[in-house]
């Protein structure tokens, strides 16, 4: 939920809203008739899915623009790591996500390599960012992230998908995404690729409300399909 930090150290456009964070979001998603909970659950449990199917365990993990840390429980919960950083640029938002998270092995920080040195984590993860980054700058944030990682390790790139007519719907009920600028599919592997990171395939995710609930059985075998609300590009850094 973040926008690229500003270097001259002044505040977040997410500042204004780090107390009401939840509330403004409620407003786009009441469409779907679930709280965001659903999703960021159903995001994890869908990156453990193809996790588990490449054998891979991750111990550490960075959470880029991770606002007020509203996916920290389902890291661990899910992945069961060890150790999570969660970075964004607005520091009112940090101060409540670390005031609310205070049992995990979390940290909150306002930028990936914040005394660490080097490639540090096993994996990353961003949710709903880049369409707060305005485009020239989102190659410079997925150079920071490509070098926090270790060689082999992935990335998990989820954002909403453009191509579904509900999703820009619900964003246009959202205060914080009145001047969001969406990322299509293919232009995130692009952006991906150029970065320096291999494509490994891009999944949808999120077909339908509550309302058919009986039907998101099927979510899984419809991941091909670029009509879900928000899509999965997953990435891994080379291992040289």
């Amino acid at each position: 939920m973040a926008k690229q930090p500003a270097d001259d150290g002044s505040e977040s456009e997410f500042d204004e809203f780090a107390e009401d964070y939840d509330a403004a979001l409620e407003k786009g998603l009441a469409l779907s008739g679930e709280g965001k909970d659903y999703f960021a659950d159903g995001r994890m449990r869908w990156l453990r899915r193809r996790l588990e199917e490449r054998q891979v365990k991750p111990t550490t993990a960075l959470d880029f623009g991770c606002g007020t840390g509203s996916a920290t429980p389902f890291f661990f919960e899910h992945l069961d790591i060890d150790r999570l950083v969660g970075t964004d640029p607005s520091e009112k938002s940090l101060a409540v996500a670390r005031e609310t998270w205070k049992e995990f092995a979390v940290t909150f920080r306002t930028t990936p390599d914040d005394g660490d040195s080097g490639a540090t984590f096993d994996l990353a993860f961003c949710n709903g960012v880049f369409h707060h980054i305005i485009p020239g700058e989102r190659a410079a944030a997925l150079d920071g992230i490509y070098r926090s990682l270790k060689p082999s390790a992935l990335f998990a790139f989820w954002e909403n998908n453009p191509w579904n007519p509900v999703t820009r719907y619900a964003m246009s009920r959202v205060p914080f995404d009145a001047d969001a600028i969406l990322v299509w599919p293919h232009e995130a592997r692009r952006l991906l690729r150029d970065a320096g990171f291999r494509v490994l395939g891009t999944d949808y995710r999120f077909f339908f409300p509550r309302s058919l609930a009986a039907f998101r059985g099927l979510e899984p075998a419809l991941s091909w399909l670029p009509l879900g609300g928000q899509y999965l590009v997953l990435a891994q850094k080379p291992d040289r």
